[in-house]
């Protein structure tokens, strides 16, 4: 399949009836920037989209896809994935002076917000060791695994103690009260 550099309807030659159209846009239209290696297209930007003139609109709906290759961010493992986007649908106001729209950045967009924020390479990644980084998925470690979550330690020193502070009736705590030392 051949990539173009841009998706642009030329409305003097769209039919009544709409127009379906399918291709794929060279990976370079995601400008992702830097990245670091992070996540970078791995292939072009696939496209099947039904363009329609709605009176004094443009209606595009259809779907869009990549394939991308990113580093897991569990296990630090570069991986390949698909990038869908099933319901793209974006609207287009059109005047007596519009001869052409472009729809690359929209289909640039509805990729970019597809992106995984986490990428993982699998459900059940292991991840790396957090105390000596080796990658869980392919081997074990001997590190005691460290159950208790810091953030909460200051928590550990209280020691609560009931009072007495009235009578009791029965089948129920209506003496007491908590106390905090």
């Amino acid at each position: 399949m051949e990539t173009q550099a841009r998706l642009t309807v030329d409305l003097a030659r769209l039919p009544k009836s709409g127009e379906r159209l399918t291709g794929e846009l060279d990976s370079a239209v995601l400008d992702l920037g830097a990245t670091h290696g992070l996540v970078e297209p791995a292939g072009g930007l696939a496209y099947d989209v039904r363009v329609e003139r709605l009176d004094s609109e443009l209606l595009v709906r259809g779907s869009a896809g990549m394939e991308i290759a990113c580093v897991c961010s569990r296990c630090a493992e570069p991986f390949r994935m698909r990038v869908e986007e099933d319901a793209f649908v974006v609207s287009y106001p059109i005047e007596e002076t519009t001869e052409h729209v472009d729809l690359t950045p929209d289909l640039r967009e509805a990729i970019i917000l597809a992106l995984p924020g986490y990428p993982v390479c699998r459900e059940a990644c292991g991840g790396l060791c957090p105390q000596c980084g080796t990658n869980l998925n392919r081997a074990s470690c001997r590190c005691a695994p460290d159950g208790a979550d810091g953030r909460w330690a200051a928590l550990d020193g209280l020691r609560i103690r009931r009072k007495r502070t009235g009578g009791k009736r029965a089948g129920t705590n209506a003496g007491t009260r908590n106390a905090v030392d």
